[in-house]
């Protein structure tokens, strides 16, 4: 039941962390962080030194950016609080009376009233307190952001050269581009036409040109969508207006086909085998 469950459960990646990022720059840059809850430490990696919710107390939330899929709230002392969510961690910005979701790990009651909390329904994220990001696990090994504009066609051609493997795989490896997880290399896949299990060697330039404007369009596409239907539930994922993924079963929204659902690879994949044709046989 648990291999079912995690599949069950969508990952935050770049278009829901990139939302979730502008609504707390609106909301709690410049607030102090008056109180802090530790409800269950398993999540913490506290690498500053010292006691975490006394050390968090009384500063103040001056930035809060995204690199890949961590979130990154910098506070006035120069220390950083890094939100890893991994497969099912969320962030609840609530007034404190509110009831709290299942599974609050951490609570930041801020000075205005309202909670910054962490939740997972599978434990496995990690909030981390460091005055130096380069400590933190992962995050100096991560490649360009999808959307950065220095990633360009050229660059984005050079940078897949050194792989080989399955283009889907590639493209959720965060060393080769930062923010994209399984959901989204789906959308990708199938927005480029693109069997999602081709090797990499395989693709034309004119398909890794495809797959490029592809990755472009569906992030940029997912970004303004969720600004529109996130609003402040920013605890609540939102992903029915994507056209493949976790739609095995249904008709290609394309060309009509019965969309394809596969477990391999220890991942969910979804495509249109008319839309995308291949074998998974080598």
């Amino acid at each position: 039941m648990s291999g079912l469950l995690c599949y069950t459960l969508p990952m935050p990646e770049l278009p829901d962390l990139e939302v979730i990022k502008e609504f707390l720059q609106a909301h709690v840059i410049g607030r102090e962080i008056a109180e802090v809850e530790v409800v269950r430490p398993i999540v913490v990696r506290n690498l500053a030194g010292g006691d975490f919710a006394s050390r968090l107390t009384g500063q103040r939330i001056e930035q809060v950016s995204r690199r890949g899929k961590s979130l990154i709230l910098t506070l006035d002392s120069g220390d950083y609080l890094v939100i890893h969510p991994m497969l099912a961690g969320r962030l609840h910005h609530a007034p404190r009376r509110e009831r709290r979701l299942r599974k609050t790990f951490v609570i930041l009651r801020l000075a205005d009233g309202m909670d910054l909390r962490y939740t997972d329904a599978r434990s496995m994220g990690k909030v981390y307190l460091t005055d130096d990001l380069a400590e933190v696990p992962g995050l100096g090994d991560l490649g360009p952001e999808a959307l950065d504009p220095n990633l360009t066609l050229d660059v984005f051609r050079e940078r897949l050269r050194k792989y080989r493997g399955e283009i889907k795989g590639i493209l959720t490896r965060q060393s080769f581009v930062a923010g994209i997880g399984n959901a989204y290399a789906d959308e990708i896949c199938w927005r480029a036409g693109i069997y999602p299990f081709r090797k990499r060697p395989r693709l034309s330039d004119e398909e890794i040109e495809r797959l490029y404007g592809a990755m472009h369009e569906v992030l940029n596409e997912a970004i303004a969508t969720l600004r529109e239907q996130v609003g402040a539930d920013i605890h609540v994922e939102i992903r029915d207006f994507l056209k493949v993924h976790r739609k095995g079963g249904q008709p290609c929204p394309r060309c009509g086909t019965t969309i394809s659902e596969i477990e391999a690879r220890q991942r969910l994949t979804n495509f249109c085998r008319q839309c995308q044709p291949g074998s998974l046989i080598k």
